[in-house]
């Protein structure tokens, strides 16, 4: 166990963990009873999907975000799988698509209505046959469109371009077959460009996917590896499993020599699943015990020692799964870094857990919210199956930046501040650079001119920001008042707004005045 020091200066020191309250949860959800070690839930700005219990075939749910408390138990669900759902995932460039793998050796894409679910969902919009056996895991590219990477216990990762008109795919672009074992995990680097996996045969490979080409291979007798993680831009691993000595362990390893770990750390001798999750923006790392309520989080840092412990969230719900929203989803507002979403099979609940950051300031808070991977691509499928790599779009997360929303490719665009919801925190998919130098007052009276010209017919279906059809209206007198704080916020961010422009107001008559004062003087 490494020693951890008393007092360490970091802006990330006190976050906490804050449960949401019961009309805030998801109750009565049909958990599944699957002991295949997952996540089991995906979750968007829009949506929580997760896997449930049903006879004959597999099926999950997916419900709207807003819509908590307690489930309909005939609320409809998405089951066109013969087998057992073992994994889901949203596509990160469009809210309205997800993508799961079944016991019944396939992989289907689902088209989500934009309106509330009101029978099951049971044709796909596309099927991916190639598989010999059950498919285990599924991964989205993290910058490329409708690249999709496919796991399954024939030990073949396949690569699928869905970006074809055919409904039945049957050749994936590539077959990776490094593997002699079954695959446990995947994790891209940032920009896709290099794919980590964990094996049963206790090996860590760093694979170059477009040629398939193994690039890196760890074997470690000290530690039996189970999942993997590309720790951002650091160059690092991140591995979570068991010692010699069946404790659970965690082991940070340079990604481009793997013959020894950097760090390894026992954490304590529970037999449960270790899910690590990391956050780029802030270099933090989150580690979920499937089994237990507890998620330990820590500060990865360039240097010795690396892995720095912060403090852990304590439950005595325990989880069998977890979801974790998109940042672009956060509440920016109430300083919200991460959210988890806790499946609790015991009590058939679902319970957001939210990291935050403790402040006193209400303004929003640059140095937590750096740029963020948005939710627009950065490349086409073509473009990176022809060899072009190319990091994530970054986006601002300040609210009324823009649009960081991922709307579904069949609906036509909307205007800009139809989707510019407060609630969500959004931002705006422009370049690094660019985003940068752009004002708020800037963002501001583009946004107010776009009010301008709405059409009134559009201008109907908006409430303060609030698509009303795509925010209810409030149920409960909480969510009257939670509407009430949003809407008292968003006065207070526009008088802040207004203040400014009047004082560049002035600066600007005070320069014009020196101007004439100087002209007149030749």
């Amino acid at each position: 166990m490494s020693w951890h020091p008393q007092y360490r200066s970091s802006k990330f020191r006190h976050v906490y963990g804050k449960a949401a309250s019961k009309d805030k949860c998801y109750d009565c959800v049909p958990i599944t009873h699957s002991v295949h070690d997952n996540h089991f839930c995906a979750v968007n700005p829009h949506f929580v999907a997760v896997v449930t219990e049903c006879a004959g075939g597999g099926a999950f749910l997916v419900i709207p975000i807003h819509q908590t408390g307690k489930l309909d138990p005939h609320y409809p669900r998405i089951c066109g799988h013969k087998g057992n759902v073992l994994d889901i995932k949203w596509n990160p460039f469009n809210d309205f698509v997800i993508a799961s793998c079944s016991e019944d050796a396939t992989v289907k894409i689902w088209d989500i209505p934009k309106h509330l679910l009101t029978r099951n969902i049971t044709n796909p919009k596309k099927e991916l046959l190639g598989h010999a056996r059950r498919v285990g895991l599924i991964e989205w590219h993290p910058t490329a469109e409708n690249i999709l990477f496919s796991s399954g216990y024939d030990y073949k990762i396949m690569i699928w371009n869905i970006d074809t008109r055919e409904a039945v795919i049957s050749n994936p672009v590539k077959i990776l077959d490094a593997h002699k074992d079954v695959i446990l995990s995947m994790s891209f680097n940032t920009d896709g460009s290099l794919l980590a996996t964990a094996c049963r045969d206790r090996k860590i490979r760093v694979i170059e996917p477009r040629s398939g080409t193994v690039l890196q291979e760890a074997s470690n007798k000290s530690h039996r590896v189970n999942k993997v993680l590309f720790l951002g831009n650091m160059k690092k691993l991140l591995s979570t499993g068991t010692s010699r000595w069946n404790n659970r362990q965690i082991a940070l390893w340079d990604q481009n020599d793997l013959s020894v770990p950097l760090v390894e750390e026992d954490l304590d001798g529970s037999s449960g699943l270790l899910f690590p999750f990391y956050d780029s923006d802030t270099n933090m790392l989150y580690v979920v015990g499937k089994g237990d309520g507890n998620i330990r989080y820590y500060e990865i840092s360039p240097e010795k020692p690396y892995l720095n412990y912060l403090t852990e969230y304590h439950s005595h719900l325990p989880q069998k799964g977890i979801g974790m929203m998109p940042k672009r989803g956060l509440e920016v507002s109430a300083c919200e870094i991460f959210r988890f979403y806790k499946l609790i099979p015991t009590k058939s609940l679902i319970e957001p857990v939210s990291m935050i950051v403790p402040r006193r300031s209400e303004t929003y808070q640059e140095d937590i919210y750096p740029l963020t991977t948005g939710a627009q691509p950065a490349l086409t499928a073509q473009e990176w199956l022809n060899g072009i790599n190319k990091g994530p779009l970054l986006v601002s997360l300040r609210p009324g930046s823009g649009n960081v929303d991922s709307l579904p490719q069949y609906l036509e665009p909307e205007p800009r501040l139809k989707t510019t919801d407060h609630y969500q925190g959004r931002g705006e998919a422009t370049a690094p650079a660019e985003t940068q130098k752009k004002s708020e007052i800037q963002d501001s009276g583009k946004q107010l001119e776009v009010r301008e010209r709405l059409p009134k017919k559009d201008q109907t279906h908006l409430s303060n920001g609030f698509d009303v059809f795509e925010c209810p209206p409030p149920k409960t007198e909480n969510e009257l008042l939670h509407m009430f704080y949003r809407q008292q916020e968003e006065i207070r961010r526009l008088r802040e707004v207004v203040n400014q422009r009047d004082v560049q107001i002035k600066q600007m008559e005070l320069e014009l005045r020196n101007l004439h004062m100087v002209i007149g003087m030749y």
